[in-house]
């Protein structure tokens, strides 16, 4: 019987012939556990997926693809089978182990040989370890085409050390990062994601990175984690993913100011940009903070992916939550700015009241806070200082958008305390500069909604 990893490397083989694409490690994983002769629950729960329904899609497609390169009809029953026939039949030879290599397809055709063999410049080592088991389920990614390009350019580079993935509450960031994972053939030893929310100690979490890459059972120095996880960082080339790195930021400060507990984060940030290794940090945050921005490139090479709205993509999202009357999309996208969140609850509510029909709501002419909104809207509120909440409620009262100027001439604030505070609230992503006019600052047209009945309530 042929081993599991004989079994990749022939189903590989088929899928690039067909597609020009490598498996993706969503597709290893699903090869690997009906290998097994596991079910998709099974599949989707060990390596930490989102769904049984995403990884029986997924194995379905590989079926279809298998079917036409083989010839006969393969489906989950006969997976094994059939692909223990083919391997057998070409015992293709492997080089070392997690590495991939070509199969001879035409053994008796040089030709054919070499054209198999050029299809690649260079031998692409695979992922040998991943644990998703702390980033969330996801079913959807809607648009984000340019976005995951760029995500993949700036992984691929082995310069890479430090990527932030930036934007405000409910933008789709967390999403982008585990689609991409999800959908992308990527050379790491090791992929781990630790959420902030389930364990905000860095000692914890550097504890765990090692335990579970520490292969020869070394004992781990607590003492010294930082100094044992750039070593480790250096030795396997790993990419580690902290999901609501927002989390360890001060409340009531202004953005990016690390709890004093977490003091700790800002030394490993700067040591990930500044020593020499081989791995790579995402960073997920709906703030920045001074580690994320690069002053150079050619020396601390870091980048920041801020996301905004979704634009026409969202249509996908209406189109999914089955609502009609398809003219008036795009003007219910508008007056939610594209936000996925907003019109993933804006839609709710529609079918809710209105029976999906969106002309019927947009006749109510104005634009409607669902209280899930308000209550992601109110803990956001919560994070800021007086400063920048006496900058939002005066920017929010004009029906334009307002510049330092008239901010400065509307509010008794000093000029530090207005530019910090505007800095901190473009760090947030709750102010933006308008294309048209970069020294005029705009909020969202769902923030300002807030921000008006906040102030109705206050008077």
């Amino acid at each position: 019987m042929i081993t599991v990893t004989e079994v990749l490397q022939v189903v590989d083989e088929l899928v690039f012939k067909h597609t020009g694409n490598h498996l993706t490690d969503l597709q290893r994983s699903a090869v690997h556990g009906i290998w097994q002769g596991k079910i998709y629950s099974e599949i989707a729960d060990e390596f930490g997926y989102e769904s049984e329904n995403h990884v029986g899609n997924v194995s379905r497609e590989l079926y279809k693809i298998l079917s036409k390169e083989l010839g006969e009809d393969v489906t989950k029953s006969n997976f094994c089978w059939s692909i223990e026939r083919i391997g057998n039949s070409f015992n293709p030879q492997l080089i070392g182990i997690g590495i991939k290599n070509h199969v001879n397809w035409c053994p008796n055709n040089k030709d054919t040989q070499k054209t198999e063999v050029n299809k690649e410049d260079k031998i692409k080592q695979i992922t040998t370890y991943i644990n998703l088991k702390q980033s969330p389920k996801i079913t959807h990614l809607y648009g984000r085409t340019n976005e995951l390009a760029t995500l993949s350019k700036w992984i691929e580079n082995p310069r890479t050390r430090l990527i932030s993935i930036l934007g405000i509450a409910g933008i789709g960031k967390t999403s982008l990062v585990r689609h991409f994972i999800d959908t992308h053939t990527i050379t790491f030893d090791a992929v781990i994601w630790k959420n902030i929310k389930l364990s905000n100690s860095l000692n914890s979490i550097l504890t765990e990175i090692i335990t579970e890459l520490n292969v020869n059972n070394e004992d781990i120095n607590t003492n010294n984690l930082l100094k044992q996880s750039l070593e480790l960082f250096n030795q396997k080339r790993c990419l580690i993913i902290l999901d609501n790195l927002e989390e360890i930021f001060t409340l009531q400060q202004y953005a990016g100011k690390y709890k004093p507990e977490y003091q700790d984060y800002q030394t490993f940030l700067q040591m990930i940009t500044e020593i020499e290794h081989q791995s790579s940090i995402i960073l997920i945050s709906q703030e920045k903070c001074q580690e994320m921005i690069s002053l150079d490139d050619e020396l601390y090479p870091s980048h920041c992916l801020e996301l905004s709205g979704l634009g026409n993509a969202a249509t996908e999202i209406l189109k999914n939550q089955g609502l009609k009357n398809q003219e008036a999309w795009l003007d219910l996208i508008n007056l939610y700015e594209s936000h996925p969140r907003y019109l993933q609850y804006i839609s709710t509510l529609i079918k809710d009241v209105f029976q999906g029909e969106v002309s019927e709501f947009l006749q109510e002419q104005c634009l409607i806070l669902t209280e899930d909104i308000k209550t992601q809207l109110d803990l956001t509120w919560m994070k800021l200082t007086e400063v920048e909440k006496q900058i939002l409620l005066k920017i929010s009262q004009n029906p334009q958008s307002v510049s330092r100027h008239d901010i400065k001439n509307s509010l008794s604030l000093s000029s530090t305390d207005i530019i910090n505070g505007l800095q901190s609230l473009t760090r947030r992503y709750l102010l933006t500069k308008l294309e048209s006019n970069e020294k005029s600052f705009h909020i969202s047209s769902a923030f300002k909604e807030y921000l008006k009945q906040l102030d109705d309530s206050n008077n």
